[in-house]
Order: structure tokens, then C-alpha cells, then sequence
């Protein structure tokens, strides 16, 4: 709520016939640039733009710690030197205000870099108070739900956010180079797939009809090559209805490629060349911290084989266990409840024996087929799937097939989905008509994969959640007063 003393403060700013709020400014010099080349711009005049984050007054002798997106520098000001103007802006001037100001670039008496004012000009008069413990703002609802506060707070996490976006510039460049044209596809959908999971719906109203916030982009990137595209991949939002923890939130960001005449076997590869290129570019090296482990990015890649390890870890061979088998071992196992079927248990199996002694990148490979309705079978075992997910830290990063090109096997695949939905698993997708009419036109041998943006930022952060690395990550709403309730009071 805006401040009383603040909104007088204000009023007098404008019968003094100056506007709090103008246009424009013409800042000449960021604060990381001043203190950089310090040496060739000392005793030069310098225009500077930031927010106050600290203020002492000592007389007519001001004090201010100005931020702005480079950094922090420090003004010193004399309200009986400059204009009366400017005198009078720094009197009804408070922290959080952003202030331009105009002077020459100096050391202070205890060899502070400074710019020291000849004129102050209010650029923005702030209405509320930044929180009492703003230094080091620590709430972390506080933080995520009035992430500009954050901001303002720890100049930090700002870094996180320029990090992210290198990476994703890193990526996006990959594929570039490497011939693959960027697509945008639909993200409300007649028929939601691509991928597990419950969809966020809503209805249209000019159509008449529900559509879905898509969960994957899958089947329209895979739409594009059957259409004769080679190489395409999407930077997508995508979405999808589930809980929210360390590593999901239900609107995520990931990247999806595909292209023809590939296999997994060549996005291993290609994986491996993505982000140990990745590491080397942000860290000048394969190895990095973190939470204070070393994560090694040198390539090879480890390999392990999902149902080998489940089976060698808990004596449980789940390549061929039916729904039946599945809701036994769930009981005997002590697994999360809501275990509906084969694929809800081998992955929790997984989760269980296997993903805690993950570390350094690993290609977790070949999956029981009937968790993967969209993907070739193994060349030399039926009862497995050219699939990988790659993990890093324990955290799946990823998901890629060798995809499923015949449309007859398509449609079985598909008719067991709509079986399981039958059976109450409400994450199984709808068979998709439209895309098997598609496929039946033919398309040529394919690899796609999906991968995270999120979770690599929050790694290549060092963070244990991406809610830091998001930078509006979903939180509750927050109950707010109406101003009718609070007068009642």
C-alpha cells in the first residue's frame, strides 16, 4: 500500500511544478563502467540512473547507494551547491526512489568511488517502502510471489536470469548451426499428447469446443516432417495440471528437436556435444560445482540400462510385468500410493533403487515398450524401447526416442492408451486421429528429443529449485484485503 508520508512528499514534488515521473533521461554511464575504467574517467562528468538503496543524510550532505543493471555506485551530494531544484528533490527524496543524477566522477574521502552531484533529477518517486530487512531479502514467498522485490534485493539473482538466457541462446544456436528450423506450434490443442500427464483445459468460445494447453509439442513437430521438414525444433511453453516442488512447476519451459534419418544413438551424441559445450561456454570447463558436489560434463556420458539395473538393484524384472503384477509388487514394495499400472510402478521402482545414485550426466536407456506408445521397439529385443532420459544430479533433463513411424503399430499403441485412460489413469493421453491419418502419409526414420530448459538453469546456477531460475514461478494467490474491509475495521 502506498505510504502517507511518501504520497505528501509526492504532492509537494508537484506544486513545486516538477513532474516525478518524466519521459526520458539521458544517463551517459552505468555504474559497472565508471568503476571498470575508474582511472580514465576520474575528475569527467557522468550522468547516472538508479534506484536509492541506501540513504544517509548528514545536514545538507547526502549519501546514496544508487543500483541500477550494472551494479552499485555510491553519490555524494551537497544540497548547498547545487540548483534549488535539485536541493529540493533530494529533501523529499526517499530509498526506492530512482534518481538521475548528474556530476563528476571522484573517489570519496575513504577512496569510495562516487559520483559526486551537481544535479539531481526524480525519475520515479517510489509509493512504497521497500521491506525492512530489504538487504539480503530471505522470505522465500516473499521472493518468488514479488520477484521485482528480489530483484531489488539481491542483485544476485539477477545473474541467475542472464545465465538462463545463455543457456537457452547456447541452445538455440546448437540447432541452428546444425540446420534446424524453428517452429511455433499450437499451445491450445483440440487433443493434448506427446507426452504423460493431465492437461489444463478451457473452452473456445467462437468454436464451441474444449481445448487443452498443450503438455508436449511432439506431434505437430512431428506433423512438420512428415510435411518434409528435416530439422525442425520449438522453444515452447508447455503445461501441465500437476504438483509443484523443487523440480516442477505446471508451466515449464523445454526445447524439442527432431529430425530424420536419425536414431537415439545419434542424440547421445549429439546430447553429450549440447551440454559439455554448454558447461565449457558458462565455466570455461567440463567440471562445475554443485550444492557443492562436482558435476564432471566431460564427454562420454555414463550409460545405464533401465530394466538391468532395476533388476540387478531389486531383484524385480519389469520388461514384461503386466498391470496385475505391477499393483502386487507395488503392495510388496511399500510404493507411493496412486500406483496404478506397469508404467507407474517401473518408474517408481526407478525412482526407488536406481535415480538417488545418479550423478555426474548419465543416459538412462532402452525402457519397457509399454512405457513408451510413441516409440520404435528395439532393434534386437521387442520387449524394450530405443528411448533414453538423460539424468544429471538425479534430475531427469530430458526424454528421446527413435520414433515410431508405422502408422498400423501407431494406432495399437494408441488403443492402449485409451484403454489405460479407460482404467482411471487420467495421465494418459487421448489417441490423436488426426496425427495417425497424418502418418499414414508416411513419415521417414526419426529421432526427437525433449529437454528441460529449467532444470539445466537451475544446475548451472547451482540452485536446488527452479522456482530460482523461473522468473515468476506459480505460487498460491495471495488474499488481499479489499479496501471497503479494511476502512471497516
Amino acid at each position: 500500500m502506498s505510504d502517507a508520508v511518501r504520497l505528501e512528499k509526492l504532492k509537494k514534488l508537484r506544486e513545486l511544478g516538477i513532474n516525478p515521473y518524466p519521459y526520458t533521461y539521458n544517463r551517459t554511464h552505468g555504474a559497472a563502467e565508471i568503476i571498470e575504467k575508474f582511472n580514465s574517467l576520474e575528475g569527467k562528468d557522468a550522468s547516472i540512473a538508479g534506484r536509492i538503496i541506501r540513504m544517509r543524510a548528514m545536514g545538507k550532505l547526502y549519501f546514496l547507494d544508487l543500483l541500477d543493471g550494472t551494479g552499485k555506485i555510491q553519490v555524494i551530494a551537497k544540497s548547498d551547491v547545487m540548483s534549488k531544484e535539485s536541493a529540493e528533490i533530494l529533501s523529499l527524496t526517499d530509498r526506492g526512489d530512482i534518481l538521475g543524477v548528474n556530476g563528476k566522477i571522484i573517489k570519496s574521502d575513504r577512496g569510495e568511488i562516487s559520483v559526486e552531484a551537481k544535479q539531481v533529477t526524480m525519475l520515479s518517486k517510489s509509493l512504497s517502502m521497500l521491506p525492512e530487512k530489504f538487504h539480503g531479502l530471505t522470505d522465500t514467498d516473499m521472493r518468488y510471489r514479488k520477484r521485482y522485490l528480489d530483484l531489488i534485493a539481491n542483485p544476485e539473482t539477477r545473474k541467475f536470469f542472464v545465465t538462463r538466457a545463455k543457456i537457452l541462446s547456447y541452445m538455440r544456436n546448437f540447432f541452428d548451426k546444425r540446420g534446424y528450423v524453428e517452429f511455433e506450434t499450437p499451445i491450445l490443442q483440440p487433443t493434448y499428447g506427446g507426452a504423460t500427464g493431465e492437461p489444463f483445459t478451457t473452452h473456445h468460445n467462437a468454436l464451441d469446443s474444449t481445448l487443452y494447453l498443450r503438455i508436449a509439442d511432439e506431434l505437430y513437430l512431428k506433423r512438420l516432417i512428415i510435411g518434409g521438414f528435416e530439422k525442425v525444433y520449438e522453444v515452447s511453453k508447455d503445461f501441465r495440471n500437476e504438483d509443484i516442488d523443487s523440480t516442477h512447476n505446471p508451466e515449464f519451459t523445454q526445447i524439442e528437436a527432431y529430425e530424420t534419418y536419425k536414431d537415439y544413438n545419434d542424440f547421445m551424441k549429439m546430447f553429450e556435444e549440447l551440454f559439455s559445450g554448454i558447461a565449457k561456454d558458462l565455466f570455461g570447463s567440463y567440471k562445475i560445482k554443485y550444492q557443492g558436489r562436482e558435476l564432471d560434463f566431460t564427454p562420454p556420458f555414463m550409460k545405464i540400462y533401465l530394466v538391468d539395473e532395476i533388476k540387478r538393484r531389486s531383484g524385480i524384472d519389469i520388461s514384461k510385468m503386466t498391470d496385475e503384477e505391477a499393483k502386487e509388487i507395488a503392495k510388496k514394495e511399500n510404493l507411493a500410493t496412486g500406483i496404478k499400472n506397469a508404467y507407474h510402478v517401473a518408474d517408481a521402482l526407478f525412482d526407488k533403487y536406481v535415480k538417488p545414485d545418479i550423478w555426474n550426466p548419465t543416459f538412462v536407456l532402452d525402457y519397457p515398450i509399454y512405457m513408451c506408445p510413441l516409440t520404435k521397439t528395439k532393434r534386437d529385443n521387442e520387449l524394450l524401447a530405443e528411448r533414453f532420459e538423460p539424468y544429471i544430479a538425479g534430475i531427469e533433463v530430458g526424454n528421446c526416442y527413435t520414433e515410431l513411424t508405422d502408422p498400423q503399430y501407431q494406432n495399437k499403441m494408441f488403443e492402449e492408451q485409451d484403454a489405460e485412460r479407460q482404467k482411471g489413469d487420467e495421465e494418459a493421453p487421448p489417441s490423436d486421429r488426426d496425427f495417425l491419418e497424418a502418418i499414414e502419409y508416411g513419415m521417414p526414420p526419426t529421432a526427437g528429443i525433449g529437454i528441460s530448459i529449467d532444470r539445466p538453469a537451475m544446475m548451472f546456477t547451482d540452485n536446488a529449485s527452479i522456482k530460482e531460475v523461473i522468473a515468476f514461478p506459480s505460487v498460491r494467490p495471495e488474499k488481499r484485503e479489499t479496501a471497503e474491509k479494511k476502512s471497516k475495521k
